[in-house]
């Protein structure tokens, strides 16, 4: 299997079995516009050879620039102490390179180097709270009190999240016209992207964890929200994705790309797994999971083109909500509501009326050269590394709750919006289930119940 791209070339990842000798081997693309294919043993993926990240030295290790980089870190709520850094740098500067006191205060400086922030834009930096930056439409008004999606969906026997046997109602099943919605939205999305010339990749979900970490997102500690994998099992350094932008970045590292193909535009559909929880009742049912699909957007450009490429992203996602038919609002997020990786982000927040609240149902982020520089992506005949940004085109539950609750009418059924229609034979309603058997949550049987029979 390849991916082709609008000039014709192949890009991806092609995976071919060989018999011969019972060995597995991967045929790479090393360069995303010229068929250029190196064969490896499987065995040697073992062996994969992140860069050591490339911190702007000049700038993080400033003095004059001390106020500053403090002031990112604080508004950013990073753990790092700026002082500790510099003083760490002046030290190695100071000392005999090679030594073994050089080496030690290198790989402490390399340390706190990496927990560092981006820095963030000039238009955020003193912001507090979001800046609603444009409204789009207005709340639908109803001649009956509207539902939450989690009645709605009962009735319509077309969801269940309560009570289910893996991770309670933190996963979620889509039966019958709903799982069929999920569909379309996917294919909406996807219509929309590769008309706008991205090129579509299929992703792995497992991903070892340093192209996690070089991405912006901590792997370790209480308070992360990667799934790691039995390390007695399958080794210490795999987790699952918590987004295909990981994998993305993940496939363009070490890679130095023409000016040529730039801007690269990548777009993906993965299932995403996320261990955050959360205890507030405005993130119940299908809001906040701890799996779910996705349409990413992913971007790599020059230096000088990222400013650019994320209002792009941006106009994407306000032209599909606006299709859509939902009242939107799009958001300016403040410092300390970006990733580590962010330099700039966006959220779209779309009213759902039974809930009664706009909920965030999109972002997109510039991470500049935050992900370039511990990845080495780079760019051909200069010294610069590449900027990437990212963008969620599409996240299924949440604009199926938000749709859900935007179109249900009194009797319980829900007005599919045109532009879905098409993808969903043409049925203009979603009606209640009566195909599907009615669901009862299952339940596994203890000792007693086993001693019993």
């Amino acid at each position: 299997m390849f991916l082709k791209s609008s000039r014709q070339h192949v890009t991806g990842l092609v995976r071919h079995v060989c018999k011969r000798k019972l060995q597995c081997r991967l045929l790479c693309v090393n360069n995303l516009s010229t068929l250029q294919l190196d064969v490896m043993n499987h065995n040697e993926l073992k062996k994969l050879k992140v860069p050591e990240p490339s911190i702007d030295l000049n700038y993080y290790c400033d003095f004059n620039k001390r106020d500053e980089l403090k002031n990112n870190v604080v508004k950013r709520k990073s753990d790092v102490d700026i002082d500790t850094v510099l003083e760490l740098n002046r030290s190695l500067n100071a000392l005999v390179p090679n030594c073994d006191e050089y080496r030690n205060i290198k790989e402490k400086l390399s340390v706190e180097l990496t927990k560092l922030p981006n820095r963030s834009h000039p238009l955020i930096i003193e912001l507090d709270e979001p800046r609603v930056i444009r409204t789009v439409g207005r709340k639908k008004q109803f001649e009956f009190k509207p539902k939450e999606f989690p009645e709605i969906a009962s009735h319509l026997r077309g969801a269940r999240t309560d009570k289910s046997n893996f991770t309670g109602h933190r996963s979620y099943f889509f039966f019958g016209q709903l799982a069929d919605l999920e569909t379309a939205l996917i294919n909406y999305s996807l219509k929309k992207l590769l008309s706008k010339g991205f090129q579509l990749v299929s992703v792995p979900d497992i991903l070892d964890r340093r192209i996690i970490e070089s991405c912006g997102m901590n792997t370790r500690g209480k308070r992360n929200q990667v799934y790691s994998l039995n390390s007695e099992l399958y080794g210490s350094d795999l987790c699952l994705s918590g987004t295909s932008e990981m994998a993305l970045a993940g496939f363009l590292m070490n890679q130095t790309l023409r000016p040529a193909e730039l801007p690269l535009r990548l777009a993906a559909v993965s299932r995403c797994y996320r261990a955050e929880t959360s205890r507030t009742s405005n993130e119940r049912g299908i809001f906040r999971v701890h799996q779910f699909t996705k349409v990413e957007m992913f971007g790599v450009t020059e230096p000088d083109g990222s400013e650019d490429l994320l209002e792009e992203f941006r106009a994407i996602q306000e032209e599909s909500f606006e299709e859509l038919g939902l009242h939107f609002q799009v958001l300016d997020m403040p410092p300390c509501e970006l990733g580590a990786q962010a330099y700039r982000k966006y959220d779209v927040e779309a009213w759902m009326p039974g809930r009664g609240l706009y909920g965030e149902v999109s972002s997109c982020s510039s991470c500049t050269d935050y992900q370039s520089r511990r990845l080495g992506i780079r760019i051909s005949n200069s010294q610069q590394f590449a900027h990437t940004v990212n963008g969620t085109a599409l996240a299924v539950p949440r604009t199926i709750l938000a749709l859900v609750e935007n179109f249900q009418n009194k009797d319980i059924t829900i007005d599919i919006p045109p532009v879905l229609q098409p993808f969903m034979g043409s049925a203009n309603l979603i009606t209640r289930n009566t195909l599907f058997p009615k669901i009862s949550p299952y339940r596994s049987k203890g000792k007693s119940d086993t001693n019993s029979n």
